[in-house]
């Protein structure tokens, strides 16, 4: 099926639901939590089968921990990892997307993120790099994703409210944050459904 063009649909309560908790525990350093919530992104994400899921969500969790020391991280190791995810969902059938250009736009988020995060950038710049990844993977018109950018931009800014808290998994923040991600996947979803029409 590589190649083939196709969208495939997604539960974007299952992804918001699983993404909340992969942030909370890439922030608490909770690894093999991180790796169960991936195994959940990724499953109810992309749909692959069970050991392209089981791969994915290893090279996402590698790709995390990669990125995740703060100022001193490794970028590079963080998208070489994210390139090989993008060509299991490629090969699994996923669109004609480019497997290097998804990575560089995966990871082109997390540093608009961080650099958001510790205020050397505003907002709209996070939303940009949101949409630009969503368009290439989505194969949709720049811009047409941009509620759904918002909306995980505004998920992000709990998560940081979250952190600053000092991460307490019974903070209200998390509740929060996993409402955002659901109405940022489920907004995406439509979006992607509008494309297939």
């Amino acid at each position: 099926m590589k190649g083939s063009g196709t969208r495939r649909s997604f539960d974007p309560v299952a992804v918001g639901q699983a993404e909340c908790a992969a942030w909370a525990a890439y922030y608490r350093h909770e690894w093999r939590t991180f790796l169960r919530s991936a195994l959940t992104m990724v499953s109810a994400g992309f749909g692959m089968g069970r050991w392209p899921t089981v791969r994915g969500a290893w090279y996402v969790l590698q790709a995390n921990r990669a990125w995740a020391p703060y100022p001193d991280n490794q970028p590079e190791l963080a998208r070489a990892y994210m390139r090989r995810f993008y060509q299991l969902v490629l090969d699994a059938g996923w669109g004609d997307l480019d497997p290097e250009l998804a990575a560089e736009l995966e990871v082109a988020w997390w540093r608009a993120h961080r650099e958001h995060q510790h205020g050397k950038a505003d907002r709209p710049e996070l939303v940009d790099a949101l949409d630009a990844l969503y368009a290439h993977v989505y194969a949709a018109p720049p811009g047409t994703m941009r509620v759904a950018a918002e909306l995980r931009a505004a998920a992000m800014d709990h998560s940081d409210a979250w952190v600053q808290a000092g991460c307490d998994p019974a903070d209200p923040l998390l509740a929060e944050e996993r409402r955002a991600l659901v109405a940022s996947f489920s907004a995406l979803r439509e979006a992607v459904d509008r494309q297939a029409v």
